[in-house]
């Protein structure tokens, strides 16, 4: 059986940002939700407005696959199911909630490192916008519209 939307997103949360505490589970949260609702560029053209597409899109989130770098993936949304507290923010941000300082930011990563790189991805098509606990948020610059 298919999880919801709810399910899922809360899923994705936990295995996204589990460890990085409210503020970091909301700020990915507001990223994703960014992702389903932006109104151009590859994210619109492929979501379509669909939170399943999103969370879906090959290659986007390392919880989405079984296998990273040829070694079986302990980290995925089917090896570790939502407490309340996914839901919650799940909930929180499907209803149309986020956390400002996110801004428009339609990428995260954590870099393992203090500092955070000034463009990501690294074709250009995000710059940096804020640091939530251990992940960096790039808003979309004008080369991502052309995605």
């Amino acid at each position: 059986m298919a999880y919801s939307n709810r399910e899922l997103f809360a899923r994705i949360i936990r295995c996204e940002a589990g460890g990085e505490g409210e503020n970091g589970m909301k700020a990915v949260a507001t990223c994703i939700m960014n992702r389903v609702r932006v109104s151009y560029g590859e994210y619109h053209r492929i979501g379509q407005g669909d939170i399943r597409k999103i969370i879906y899109q090959k290659g986007q989130f390392d919880c989405m696959r079984s296998v990273l770098g040829g070694v079986p993936n302990p980290q995925t949304i089917w090896a570790n199911p939502p407490e309340q507290i996914h839901y919650n923010i799940a909930d929180w941000a499907l209803a149309g909630n986020r956390l400002f300082n996110v801004g428009a930011s339609l990428w995260y990563f954590n870099p393992f490192r203090p500092n955070c790189p000034y463009t990501f991805p690294y074709n250009g098509s995000g710059r940096f916008q804020v640091r939530v606990v251990q992940h960096c948020f790039y808003n979309p610059t004008e080369l991502y519209a052309q995605t």
